[in-house]
């Protein structure tokens, strides 16, 4: 595939035009960069795992209206590299099915024919504010949203009439408008409209079926996260009746996927919206052998009663906090599987295990997100002496 028109100015994919094997070389070595600067002892480091796919994976997409240049036409895209109050329009983007790129150049158009404002970060004025689109890669279900102020003038009607005369390879079925006027450039829901359909669509991940909603976290690339979800469970010598953590559990994927043997499984996660939708799930697939925590991990270990066999991390970015990695430890359970999103603080919360008992049996890297930096890992740890 060629390299993307707007591989100079967006700020995405770092790798873009990178041979792709010098790309998983490059992550391969950030992996054992950080292990070793840590002085992490492992068993074994092994080669990172290739994306199933290399382009058109991402399942998810939140673009920002805004301009290029001050008082330009309107844009709607990604952030400009180095230059935060830029937008650029990312119509042909390549990490994501075509019809995505189909519905931001048909919603930028309708948006500047309608002489809609876009929102100024520094005034706090205008309407249209941001345009999400989610995509069931199993189902081939489309989910549009977008974000506008309550300012007067935007024709929800029109605008949803335009969507379902688009010619997809997908089908649309749910067109939402979330009302915003929080001050901040992230998305908040202060009034979520239905204008067509329905407010999620369906997914399918290892045999389970997820329904997910408007804001619910998911995994953005669903290939290559069952190869590593896969991968990390087949780590655990045997979780059959027996009762499993699955903390920072998310929409609780793995947590279900535990679930179909283990006797038990507790997943936890900060984020409520998410354990709603896990419980949800967790009803869909018929699975009445997983509980479901909101709240902070650290806090919420504290009124668990039940003793866990097997852990399961998958925290976010910044890794594991000392105070919740303590009480971990402490449960002394012969294997711990860790999910990595971040290598750096992969390393740094390795080095606080394996001081207090824990051997760092294997590491294995995987490329879920080619063109851009990100890594994930997965690794095992067992108590030494067991």
């Amino acid at each position: 595939m060629e390299i993307c028109r707007d591989s100079n100015v967006c700020g995405g994919c770092v790798y873009q035009g990178i041979d792709y094997d010098k790309q998983l070389k490059n992550k391969a070595g950030e992996v054992k960069g950080f292990l070793d600067k840590k002085s992490i002892k492992y068993g074994q480091l092994f080669d990172i795992e290739p994306a199933p796919e290399r382009y058109a994976y991402r399942n998810k997409m939140e673009y920002t209206f805004g301009d290029m240049e001050k008082d330009g036409p309107m844009t709607l895209g990604m952030h400009k590299k180095r230059h935060f109050m830029s937008i650029v329009t990312v119509d042909q983007c390549q990490l994501v099915h075509n019809d995505f790129n189909k519905i931001l150049r048909t919603v930028l158009n309708f948006a500047s024919e309608k002489g809609y404002s876009h929102y100024h970060k520094k005034s706090h004025k205008g309407l249209m504010r941001h345009l999400i689109v989610r995509r069931g890669i199993r189902t081939g279900e489309l989910l549009v949203n977008v974000v506008t102020s309550s300012e007067k003038g935007f024709d929800e009607k029109e605008f949803t009439d335009m969507l379902l005369e688009l010619s997809l390879e997908n089908k649309i079925v749910g067109i939402l408008r979330t009302v915003n006027d929080r001050l901040a450039d992230a998305v908040y829901c202060d009034e979520l409209r239905i204008l067509y359909g329905r407010e999620y669509y369906m997914e399918e991940i290892l045999g389970l079926k997820f329904k997910v909603s408007a804001f619910s976290f998911f995994q953005t690339n669903v290939d290559a996260v069952e190869k590593l979800y896969s991968y990390a469970l087949d780590l655990i010598d045997d979780f059959q009746d027996k009762t499993v953590f699955d903390l920072y559990c998310g929409t609780g994927t793995i947590t279900q996927t535990l679930a179909k043997k283990a006797k038990k499984v507790i997943g936890i996660e900060l984020v409520k919206e998410a354990v709603e939708a896990a419980k949800e799930n967790a009803a869909l697939n018929g699975l009445d052998n997983c509980r479901f925590i909101s709240g902070d991990v650290c806090e919420m270990l504290k009124t668990v009663e039940e003793k866990p066999d097997v852990i399961v991390v998958d925290p976010p970015r910044m890794g594991i906090s000392p105070d919740a990695l303590d009480k971990i430890i402490r449960y002394g359970v012969d294997q711990i599987v860790y999910i990595s999103c971040n290598p750096k603080t992969l390393a740094e919360n390795l080095y606080y295990m394996q001081y207090y008992g824990y051997k760092v049996e294997s590491v294995k890297p995987f490329d879920n997100f080619p063109c851009t930096k990100h890594i994930e890992c997965a690794c095992l740890l067992s108590k030494v002496g067991k």
